[in-house]
C-alpha cells in the first residue's frame, strides 16, 4: 500500500480520513512501517524480513564507520555482531554509494526486499541517514533478531541547516549527556549543534589565553531560587559552575562529525558579558567591580565598544575557538545588548566621534563589523541574532531572527541568508501545556501542534528571495532546566515535530499522521531513555460565541480513540461524569474539569479551566492602542470571562508596550453597573508595570462620561485584581483607562526600555 507523496490529493484525502477508522490490527501495521521525519516518498511492501545472525553486512572501505555503527546497532537490540562479507548474497544488508542514483546531497535510498536490505547514498551523510530510518523500522523480533516490513523509501532533505540551539552558560551539562543529545538530534536528521558556550551567569568554554575566565568566569556564587519575576529574589547561595576544557570540546566535535553534526560554537558580545567582565573588569566601561550573574535577564554593564583591549581579547578568543571547531562558522551573538553605559562612557563616545558614527546603535554595527572582518580573514563567517541588522553588518553574515518572524523576511529581503529561528514558535523553554502543575519554564505558551504548524518560509517571499531561507533552528534557553531529564523533557517530542520542519516536503507534513507516528514511536524514544513529555493528546479547549451572545466553550483532544468526560462543580471527572458531545453553554460561573478516557481508565492530566460570568462577557469592545509583540491578541479577549493564570503564558493578558490601555465597552443597551474591575500584572523583572493611574468611566450615549473610579499605586508583585464599587447606575458605554509609566525607571531593569502594561479580564456586574 502506498502512501504520502505517492498518492493523489483525492486518495491521500480519502486514506487520511480512514485512518481514523481502520482496525487496531492494520494501523499498527502502517505505525511499524513509519519514520520521523517523514520521508520524501515512502512505500510499504507486504510482509516483512528477519535480520538475524545468519544475515551478514557488506560495505565498502569508505563506508566501514558507518558498516560499524549499523551492525552495533544491532548488537545492542541483539547481542551479535553480524559477520561481514565484502561479496553480494542473499539475507545481506548492503551499504552503497551512487551519487548518480541518489542525487541529492545527504539523500538515501533504503529498500528493503526478501534477500537484502539496501541502503544506498549520495554521500556517507545520505548512508548515515538510511541507517537512522532503518533502525526506527525495526523491532525485536526474537531474543536474538529482528523484524522489519518490506518497503522502499526515497528521501532527502527540504534544508541544508538544520539546527538545535543549547544554552549552558545559564545551566551546564556533562560530555556524556551532551553526546547523549547529539545521539538524537542524528536520529532525527539534525546536522548542525549550536553550543551556545558564554553568558552573563557563565563561561563555558576553556580559553588558556585568559585563565581568569576558568578560574573567575565559570562560576557564580548562587543562583537565584524560582522564575525571576517573584519579587523579592532569593538565592540558593550554592557556588554554581564549571566548564568544557579544550580536551573535552575537541571530544565532543570529534563526537558529533561521526554523527554527521556540525557544532557551531558562539560566543556573546557585546552584550551579555558580565561574567567576562568580572575576571577582566578592564573590558567594560566603568571598570567595575563585576560579579557574574546569579540570576536571569538582561545587564547594562556590557564589553566597552570604544576600549581597543577588548577587540584584542575578542580576537585571542576567536583564535582558540577557530582552532577547536573546524564548522565555517562561527556564532558572535549580538543579541540584547542595552547602550546605557555607552552613552556615558568617554572611550565609547570618543570611538563614535572618530569614526563618524551617529550613535550608540551604530557603534555595536562598528563592534559587529571589526569581529565579522576578523574572522572572514581567519577563513570563517559569521552568524548573528537579528539585532546585528540594526547596527549593519556585511551580507557575508548569516542572520538568526530570533525575535519574530518579520525580522527573517526582511533579511531575506535584503540578500542575507537566514536561519529561521522565532522564539514564539521555536523556542523550548517555554510552556508546551497549559496545565498549572507544569514545571516552572520561561513563560509563554508553545505547544507541540504550534511547532509543527510553523513554516519557515512565507509566502510573503518571491522565490528568489525565499532562497535565502537556509534553514530553521529550536532554541533551549536553561535557565529553569537544572538537569538533563528536565532539559530532555522540554524539548521532546517538540525537537520531532521541528525534525519535520526541516528535513520534510512541506506537501508531506499532516499532524494527525505525525501524531499517530509519534505514539508508535514512544518505544524507540523510551529505549534511548528519554525523558519526553508524554501529554501531547491532552485536552484543550476554545471558547466562541454561541446563541443570544451567550458563549460556549469547545473541548477536543488529538487522541482519536479518546472520550472526554466533564463536571461542571469542580470535582475530579470519573467514569460516570457527562460525555462530552458537544459545546458546553457558559451561561453561569462554573469550574470545568475534564478526563481523557481510553477505555476504562482516564488517560493524562485532568483539564481544568474556570469562568466567570458576568455582564460583559461577549460585549463589543474597542481599544485605541493595539497590543504588542507576542501579546497582541484580540481585544475580545478582555471580555470572554476566562482570567489570565500568574504565568501570563496562555494568551489570556494584552501587552501595551509603552502605550496606554484605553478600551472602550458597549454593553448594546442600558444596562444597570455597580461593580467594574480589571486584572493587571506588577513584574518589575519582567519589564512589566501595573499602571501608575487606572479610571473608570460610564456613559448612557457614548459622548459625556462620568468617572466612577481613579486609583493607583497597584504594585503588588504579580496579578493585582481592581474592583471597583459605586452606587447603581443604568449606562450603556464604559472606558477602562490605564496609564503606562512609559519608561522604566532609573535603576528599575531595562532602565529607560518601553515598559509593558500587561492587562487581562475586564469585569462588569
Amino acid at each position: 500500500m502506498i502512501f504520502r507523496n505517492a498518492l493523489n490529493k483525492t486518495l491521500r484525502l480519502f486514506l487520511r480520513i480512514t485512518l481514523l477508522f481502520i482496525s487496531p490490527a492494520l494501523y499498527a501495521q502502517q505505525t511499524s512501517f513509519s519514520v520521523i521525519p517523514e520521508p520524501v516518498y515512502i512505500k510499504k511492501g507486504n510482509g516483512g524480513v528477519n535480520i538475524s545472525p545468519a544475515t551478514t553486512i557488506n560495505y565498502p572501505d569508505e563506508l566501514k564507520a558507518s558498516g560499524e555503527l549499523l551492525n552495533e546497532a544491532i548488537r545492542s537490540y541483539t547481542g551479535t555482531l553480524l559477520a561481514v562479507n565484502t561479496r553480494p548474497q542473499a539475507n545481506q544488508l548492503l551499504l552503497k554509494l551512487d551519487s548518480v542514483v541518489v542525487k541529492e546531497k545527504e539523500g538515501y535510498h533504503l529498500l528493503i526486499e526478501d534477500d537484502q536490505i539496501l541502503i544506498m547514498g549520495h554521500d556517507q551523510a545520505g548512508i548515515f541517514y538510511g541507517i537512522q530510518s532503518l533502525m526506527q523500522l525495526w523491532s525485536l523480533h526474537t531474543k536474538n533478531s529482528l523484524r522489519v516490513e518490506k518497503g522502499e523509501i526515497r528521501d532527502y532533505p527540504r534544508f541544508n541547516y538544520r539546527g538545535m540551539h543549547l544554552d549552558v552558560g545559564r545551566h551546564m551539562y556533562s560530555v556524556a549527556f551532551l553526546k547523549k543529545f547529539i545521539d538524537l538530534l542524528a536520529v532525527y536528521k539534525f546536522n548542525v549543534f549550536h553550543w551556545h558556550l558564554t553568558e552573563d551567569q557563565g563561561w563555558r568554554i576553556e580559553i588558556k589565553k585568559y585563565p581568569k575566565l576558568q578560574s573567575v568566569s565559570a562560576w557564580r556564587d548562587g543562583t537565584i531560587i524560582g522564575h525571576k519575576k517573584e519579587a523579592p529574589h532569593t538565592f540558593d547561595s550554592v557556588k554554581y559552575g564549571g566548564y568544557y576544557t579544550q580536551d573535552q570540546i575537541r571530544e565532543v566535535v570529534r563526537y558529533a562529525a561521526s554523527k554527521y553534526v556540525n557544532i557551531l560554537p558562539e560566543i556573546e558580545m557585546p552584550g551579555h558579558a558580565l561574567a567576562a567582565l568580572a575576571a577582566y573588569p578592564q573590558l567594560g566601561c566603568t571598570g567595575g567591580p563585576y560579579k557574574t550573574a546569579q540570576f536571569w535577564g538582561v545587564f547594562d554593564d556590557v564589553f566597552c565598544a570604544g576600549n581597543e583591549e577588548v577587540y584584542q581579547f575578542m580576537e585571542d578568543v576567536l583564535d582558540e575557538v577557530i582552532g577547536l571547531f573546524p564548522y565555517a562558522y562561527v556564532h558572535i551573538g549580538g543579541d540584547e545588548c542595552p547602550k546605557l553605559k555607552w552613552k556615558h562612557c568617554v572611550k565609547c563616545q570618543q570611538k563614535i566621534k572618530e569614526n563618524g558614527l551617529k550613535d550608540e546603535q551604530e557603534l555595536q554595527g562598528y563592534f559587529m563589523k571589526r569581529i565579522e572582518k576578523y574572522l572572514n580573514s581567519k577563513n570563517r563567517k559569521a552568524v548573528g541574532w537579528d539585532e546585528v541588522l540594526e547596527g549593519g553588518v556585511s551580507r557575508n553574515t548569516t542572520i538568526m531572527n530570533w525575535r519574530g518572524e518579520q525580522s527573517g523576511i526582511a533579511a531575506a529581503k535584503e540578500k542575507y541568508e537566514v536561519i529561521m529561528t522565532p522564539e514564539n514558535m521555536l523556542y523550548f523553554d517555554y510552556y508546551q501545556s497549559l496545565d498549572k502543575n507544569e514545571p516552572v519554564a520561561a513563560g509563554n505558551y508553545t505547544p507541540l501542534s504550534k511547532v509543527y504548524g510553523y513554516e519557515p518560509v512565507p509566502d510573503s517571499l518571491s522565490p528568489e528571495q525565499a532562497a535565502y531561507i537556509k534553514g530553521v533552528q529550536g532554541g533551549i534557553w536553561t535557565e529553569y532546566m537544572k538537569d538533563e531529564k528536565h532539559l530532555e523533557y522540554m524539548v521532546f517530542p517538540r525537537a520531532l515535530a521541528l525534525s519535520e520542519i526541516a528535513w520534510s516536503d512541506k506537501k508531506g507534513k499532516n499532524y494527525p499522521w505525525f501524531l499517530e507516528k509519534l505514539r508508535h514511536h514512544r518505544d524507540f524514544m523510551n529505549r534511548m531513555k528519554v525523558n519526553y513529555y508524554p501529554y501531547f493528546d491532552e485536552i484543550t479547549s476554545e471558547i466562541k460565541p454561541g446563541a443570544n451572545g451567550t458563549p460556549v466553550l469547545t473541548l477536543k483532544t488529538t487522541f482519536p480513540k479518546g472520550q472526554i468526560r466533564y463536571t461542571l462543580d469542580g470535582s475530579v471527572p470519573g467514569l460516570k461524569s457527562k460525555l462530552y458531545q458537544g459545546p458546553v453553554l457558559l451561561n453561569r460561573s462554573m469550574v470545568l474539569n475534564a478526563g481523557l478516557f481510553v477505555g476504562n481508565k482516564r488517560s493524562g492530566k485532568v483539564f481544568n479551566q474556570a469562568f466567570l460570568y458576568h455582564s460583559a462577557i461577549q460585549k463589543k469592545i474597542s481599544l485605541a492602542h493595539a497590543p504588542a509583540g507576542k501579546y497582541n491578541f484580540p481585544a475580545g479577549l478582555l471580555l470572554n470571562g476566562i482570567e489570565g493564570h500568574h504565568r501570563f503564558n496562555d494568551s489570556q493578558w494584552l501587552g501595551f508596550s509603552g502605550e496606554n490601555l484605553e478600551a472602550l465597552i458597549d454593553l448594546g443597551a442600558l444596562t444597570p453597573v455597580s461593580h467594574i474591575g480589571i486584572n493587571v500584572l506588577h513584574y518589575p523583572w519582567q519589564r512589566m508595570w501595573a499602571p501608575k493611574k487606572l479610571s473608570f468611566l460610564v456613559s448612557v450615549d457614548g459622548k459625556e462620561f462620568k468617572e466612577v473610579y481613579s486609583g493607583g499605586n497597584f504594585d503588588l508583585n504579580g496579578i493585582n485584581k481592581v474592583r471597583a464599587k459605586f452606587p447603581l447606575l443604568n449606562v450603556r458605554y464604559l472606558k477602562i483607562i490605564g496609564e503606562n509609566i512609559g519608561r522604566v525607571p532609573v535603576g528599575g531593569y531595562g532602565e529607560g526600555e518601553k515598559a509593558w502594561l500587561m492587562a487581562d479580564e475586564i469585569i462588569i456586574n
